[in-house]
């Protein structure tokens, strides 16, 4: 089978996700992974679907365009093989929260400390908080800290960092996480 990466956006509307569905379902592929999001009334979205080795993507990018553009959605398909396989590193999976002051360079200071220890961040939701004053920011990083990172050293890194940008940060193991948020 092919797989294929699907991206939509544009403005959010009732009825995206059951139009991108039924559409794959309708050209023969399967839905494997969906990731859904939306950002200040502009839906994002990420789709990965089999398709049969018979099918041919520029038919179904083709339909899916004739359904979503006169919605106002941008549509973008990508067929996955041939695409070259990082290896991955088994590690344990953590969650990093920040909260600070909202300003320029937030994101780029945290993330380059962990692209500097080799961390992979899995999942990212950031979300400016204007209501507050002074308007705050709110990041959740998940991250999958390989087992050969010196954990100390990343640590003291990560704090450093975050004290040089006035964020108040947490670092939790994610099951840790996941038992105090549990509703």
């Amino acid at each position: 089978m092919k797989k294929i990466v699907l991206f939509v956006l544009g403005p959010d509307r009732p009825g995206i996700i059951a139009t991108i569905s039924k559409v794959l379902f309708e050209s023969d592929c399967n839905l494997e992974d969906v990731s859904q999001t939306i950002l200040q009334r502009e839906f994002i979205s990420i789709v990965i679907a089999s398709l049969n080795e018979s099918a041919d993507e520029k038919i179904v990018l083709e339909e899916l365009r004739s359904h979503l553009e006169p919605l106002g959605l941008y549509v973008h398909l990508k067929t996955m093989s041939g695409s070259p396989v990082l290896p991955q590193h088994v590690g344990e999976s953590f969650v990093i929260t920040t909260v600070g002051p909202d300003r320029p360079g937030l994101i780029a200071g945290i993330s380059e400390v962990l692209a500097r220890h080799n961390i992979n961040i899995a999942n990212l939701k950031a979300v400016s908080r204007v209501d507050q004053q002074p308007p705050h920011y709110i990041t959740i990083y998940e991250v999958d800290i390989p087992p050969f990172t010196d954990f100390h050293e990343f640590r003291t890194a990560l704090y450093a960092r975050a004290k040089e940008l006035t964020l108040d940060i947490n670092l939790q193991h994610r099951e840790i996480f996941e038992q105090i948020h549990q509703v």
